[in-house]
């Protein structure tokens, strides 16, 4: 279980962006994090994901504290989470090939053997052609370039996946085909999600539940009430 525990968070202490959140989120449960722009779901997502250390509260992975963020999170507690952003071409190396891109966090964790193999084979789960494999992010479309986004986040077989706004700039067949392709790691792995946007829409249909979030203001415990879709209803509250 990853439990998110009265969470405060931000750029500057003196106006954070994010103020004594409360959120958990089961193993295999999808939940969706609901609102407006601007109104912290990214910063959340980063301090869940160990991307950023909150100014106060704690982030709980599988019953152990994190005893870290960014780079001096321990690899175990690093390598639990797949995290993919909604701008690929500001997440992505642009002096790397895609090959390369889907392969940097086998590298980065000290795992090179057997890497271009690994990284072909994850390409091809998230529908992206070998041909493309050699070519930089500017020589690739935004959904080509976000598929393998989506592929290094899967390559270490995390247990949480993190996609923040991960459809958010892409045409609505290249959306359904990574949403698809999250969901069939999912079935393989029993993974967690959380899934950050402002389309309500998509967001019911994906996930177990659904959480709003307006932003600042009084505690929130899971934010606010959860809300299942319809015909579905939710494995936390």
């Amino acid at each position: 279980m990853l439990e998110l525990l009265s969470l405060t968070a931000g750029y500057d202490r003196r106006a954070p962006v994010v103020r004594d959140v409360t959120l958990t989120l089961a193993p295999g449960e999808a939940v969706g994090l609901l609102g407006p722009s601007g109104c912290g779901k990214s910063t959340l997502a980063r301090v869940a994901a160990l991307l950023h250390r909150p100014d106060s509260g704690r982030v709980v992975i599988d019953g152990e504290p994190a005893r870290g963020y960014r780079h001096r999170a321990p690899r175990a507690q690093r390598t639990a989470f797949g995290v993919v952003f909604q701008q690929p071409r500001q997440s992505a190396d642009p002096r790397l090939r895609l090959a390369d891109l889907i392969a940097e966090p086998l590298r980065a964790t000290g795992r090179p053997e057997g890497a271009a193999d690994k990284a072909a084979e994850t390409a091809d789960t998230v529908g992206l052609g070998g041909d493309l494999l050699g070519r930089r992010p500017h020589e690739v479309s935004d959904g080509q370039l976000q598929r393998a986004c989506l592929a290094r986040a899967l390559i270490l077989r995390p247990r949480y996946l993190v996609c923040d706004e991960m459809t958010a700039m892409l045409d609505a067949s290249t959306a359904a085909a990574l949403v698809g392709v999250v969901e069939e790691y999912r079935r393989e792995t029993g993974a967690a999600l959380l899934a950050v946007g402002h389309d309500r829409v998509l967001l019911d249909r994906w996930c177990d539940r659904t959480v709003e979030w307006s932003g600042l203001g009084s505690r929130h415990d899971d934010l606010a009430a959860a809300k299942p879709p319809a015909g579905r209803s939710p494995s936390v509250r």
